[in-house]
């Protein structure tokens, strides 16, 4: 097994709506926000190269939205999906999976592109999984994620016939298996790899970044805040006791970290990137 980081270049969202109750003085001091409050955050994907099998966990913002759409995120950065794939050997047309962590629009919005007038998958050979729970969730959005459900991103996928779902308990494959959170949304799966003698756990939006590491510091976007809390306190003590690798999908700066415990609570020990792991 081979593991790449698929860097896709930056985005920007509102620093308060990123660390719901914390304040911004206490924030900023991680996470520093520019004059319109907004802060920078990558969309950083994981390439599993296991066997024959080529698996992209997440896919990123894709390109195919309207300007207006792009207006709001402040897309910026030289790297691209497919120039970081290209980058290791490979071609989007070499996915034989996509894990798709949950459907909000910058986690999937690079699995559908555009096809003259057509909305297609953008890795044709690829199988497409989620969760039946999840999909039900996303296909029928409450109002507060609704803006982040979009249906553009996620309807082709099972129309092309390539969209599969795993239940939880299920073993993806012998040396991956998915675990799930279900404070930031429905059912979201956080991919649990076994690599060189150590267990990488692939965070998704539990674990936006460093900066996010106190219990306390929960997203506004998270539908159950409470539960998130919960599942973060159970996690993160799993993830000391076992000496977990966390791979950031968000973190401007940081690939992966571990966490320790300390007299103010679990909190960051040391980062680096997936090539030194």
């Amino acid at each position: 097994m081979k593991l790449y980081t698929i860097d896709t270049g930056f985005f920007k969202l509102d620093g308060g709506s990123m660390f719901g109750v914390v304040p911004k003085s206490i924030w900023q001091r991680t996470n520093p926000a520019d004059e319109r409050n907004l802060c920078t955050w990558a969309t950083r994907l994981l390439l599993i190269e296991d066997g024959k099998r080529l698996i992209l966990v997440d896919t990123a913002i894709g390109d195919k939205q309207d300007e207006k759409f792009f207006s709001h995120y402040f897309m910026h950065g030289d790297a691209t999906l497919d120039g970081s794939l290209a980058q290791h050997g490979f071609h989007r047309d070499d996915i034989t999976d996509v894990i798709l962590t949950h459907l909000h629009f910058d986690h999937c919005g690079g699995a559908v592109k555009r096809s003259g007038e057509r909305l297609i998958p953008a890795f044709k050979n690829a199988i497409y999984w989620s969760n039946e729970q999840h999909w039900d969730w996303a296909i029928h959005p409450n109002p507060r994620e609704k803006a982040s459900f979009l249906k553009e991103n996620i309807l082709p996928i099972q129309e092309s016939g390539q969209l599969q779902f795993l239940t939880e308990g299920e073993a993806f494959s012998p040396n991956i298996t998915m675990r799930y959170a279900h404070g930031h949304t429905e059912s979201m799966m956080l991919p649990q790899i076994q690599y060189k003698g150590k267990t990488i756990l692939y965070m998704a939006d539990l674990l936006p970044s460093v900066g996010h590491i106190p219990l306390p510091y929960v997203m506004s976007y998270d539908v159950r805040p409470l539960i998130t809390m919960q599942e973060r306190q159970s996690y993160w003590q799993e993830i000391v006791d076992s000496e977990y690798i966390l791979f950031l999908e968000h973190d401007p700066v940081h690939a992966c970290c571990t966490l320790q415990q300390t007299e103010k609570g679990i909190r960051l020990k040391e980062t680096f990137t997936l090539a030194e792991v």
